[in-house]
């Protein structure tokens, strides 16, 4: 079975079913040796740009011919696929499903293309036993599930029994230039971790918001999260929210309680990984329950400065373990 991967869920979730694919995206790079195999996309963008600047150069690529991403249709000719799995959920964060289908047109084999288009956890759920049918992995796709759900309902026995004045209120943000409320699964994670989402309801989209807004829903804990950011990089755009208005007056400001955690790995990824989101989300929200959260995941928001400092390489590594 020769399966090509265009977005980094997608080769997650094949490889928690044991396969590797013999074609992935320019931004797969986990598992690690996902990053040796061809590359069939190609981004427009600079995403090593500030975050300002690369909201603006989404913006105008959007609307010009050929979009955010390229399909490079010869490496996938040659690749000889017989499953694609992509995406139809967001055109920005990876090609989507309309892109491909064009693509597999243009080739000599004949494909079948598996979209994912999840909203929620269970939709991300649903979507790896289809994978998991589609590549012969039915099994492994159940048992994988049946593991990941057994993880997930673990922390939600440890955050049982508090009443909505015990939860502590959340605001994660998958944007910082300009301010977006993280959405999809995201309200699902932060109350199963124990908290109070209340500027996104389970499902909705990610989205910008009006800053006035978050002041008055003054999160008792913020995660800064930005899609396709790491520690690093959010280190280098921290500015973005520390030179807002009122940022000192949040409650999650005053009380210490801001942390940065890897977007691009986890909190934007829907795969397998969501439940080592929740996993880590839980010692955040609730550190009376929990212990702290894996410093290669999420760290204190104040010790980005340090992180920044630092340079290239100061980053931990993400644990490649199974």
């Amino acid at each position: 079975m020769r399966i090509v991967t265009t977005l980094p869920s997608a080769t997650e979730t094949v490889a928690a079913l044991g396969l590797e694919p013999v074609g992935v995206s320019h931004e797969c790079d986990y598992p690690p040796s996902a990053a040796a195999a061809p590359s069939i996309t190609r981004s427009r963008i600079d995403v090593s740009a500030s975050s300002g600047k690369i909201d603006r150069q989404v913006l105008e690529t959007a609307d010009a011919e050929g979009g955010i991403y390229d399909v490079d249709v010869a490496t996938l000719d040659d690749l000889e696929p017989d499953v694609i799995v992509t995406q139809g959920m967001c055109d920005v964060c990876a090609v989507d499903v309309a892109a491909i289908e064009d693509a597999a047109n243009r080739i000599e084999g004949d494909p079948e293309i598996v979209p994912t288009d999840p909203h929620g956890v269970a939709d991300v759920l649903d979507d790896l036993e289809r994978i998991g049918r589609a590549v012969g992995r039915e099994q492994r796709a159940r048992e994988v599930r049946a593991d990941l759900e057994s993880r997930i309902e673990a922390i939600r026995n440890r955050t049982a029994g508090f009443d909505a004045a015990d939860r502590p209120r959340v605001a994660i943000f998958d944007w910082t230039d300009p301010v977006m409320i993280a959405g999809h699964w995201t309200a699902e994670l932060v109350d199963w971790a124990g908290g109070e989402y209340g500027l996104a309801d389970a499902g909705d989209r990610s989205r910008p918001r009006e800053w006035d807004d978050i002041r008055a829903y003054d999160p008792e804990v913020v995660i800064v999260a930005p899609c396709g950011f790491g520690l690093e990089q959010i280190a280098e755009n921290r500015s973005d929210l520390t030179d807002r208005e009122g940022w000192d007056e949040l409650s999650a400001v005053r009380e210490g309680r801001v942390w940065a955690m890897d977007g691009d790995h986890y909190l934007n990824r829907p795969g397998p990984r969501l439940v080592d989101t929740l996993e880590a989300l839980a010692p955040i929200v609730r550190p009376d329950r929990f212990d702290g959260p894996d410093p290669a995941v999420a760290v204190p928001f104040d010790e980005l400065e340090a992180l920044d400092s630092a340079g290239p390489g100061s980053r931990p590594a993400v644990d490649s373990s199974p």
